[in-house]
């Protein structure tokens, strides 16, 4: 079986757990006082914008970081220019937690967006009531007519929605859709493997529209500016923050060529 799918079959099982101990219903009707920051807003900018992420591990990367302190990391970020933070809330692949996307939005003033295998209206009633300020939707796993009734799930209970394409199959979900914020990972689900190429090929084909990021893979200065270059308006990068020291600091020492 290959991982993506190990991925799918674990977070089925994850919500059938979820939703036997708290109905979907009891969701619907319980209200949290989480003061919402705006991603979009935050992602329009002069200059290339950046979603740091807080990721302990990956099914390709391993152990990253073994983090004794994710907050503090979250509010490094902050302080060092992040424009949004990426909260990984898978646990038994990723190694984080929804209670810990919620420790962190109430220790930042920057939006905080939830990144995980969303496959559910659970979810997105979840992530809402989690603190999240927009959640992450991968048009690649997603049939149409759920990617689309997902999305505008969110929206209407007021979280953003990163809309994100690993192949040319899922951008034509994009281009359907016209998300206000959409995303090329640059990570083929298939082999996992890495090619920066892609940002440049799919980039002419997302909705003119739509903010542009660029994810997975970016670990230099060199990286920024292509991309940047290209034309997308953000990058979301973990892994090469996340492997250094002082994540916070590397934000920085990224963009310098900026």
């Amino acid at each position: 079986m290959k991982i993506l799918d190990k991925i799918i079959e674990s977070k089925k099982n994850e919500l059938q757990v979820l939703e036997n101990r708290i109905p979907i219903e009891v969701l619907q009707t319980t209200y949290k006082n989480f003061k919402r920051a705006d991603m979009l807003n935050a992602l329009t900018s002069d200059v290339i914008s950046v979603i740091a992420e807080i990721k302990q591990k990956s099914p390709s990367e391993g152990i990253i970081n073994n983090i004794n302190d994710p907050v503090g990391i979250a509010e490094s970020y902050e302080n060092n220019g992040a424009a949004v933070i990426s909260v990984l809330t898978d646990n038994p692949f990723f190694g984080g937690s929804i209670e810990l996307l919620s420790k962190i939005k109430s220790s930042v003033k920057i939006p905080v967006l939830r990144k995980d295998f969303i496959i559910s209206e659970y979810q997105v009633y979840e992530s809402y009531l989690h603190g999240a300020d927009a959640m992450l939707l991968i048009a690649d796993i997603l049939e149409y007519s759920v990617l689309e009734s997902l999305y505008e799930k969110a929206m209407e209970i007021g979280l953003k929605v990163l809309v994100e394409a690993h192949s040319m199959y899922a951008i034509e979900k994009v281009k359907q859709l016209k998300p206000e914020i959409c995303g090329i990972n640059s990570r083929n689900l298939e082999t996992m493997e890495i090619d920066l190429k892609w940002f440049e090929t799919s980039y002419h084909h997302l909705p003119e529209t739509s903010i542009k990021i660029a994810e997975s893979g970016i670990h230099s200065k060199e990286h920024v500016r292509f991309v940047d270059t290209i034309g997308y308006d953000a990058i979301l990068v973990g892994t090469s923050l996340m492997n250094k020291d002082d994540p916070g600091l590397a934000i920085p020492q990224l963009m310098g060529g900026q």
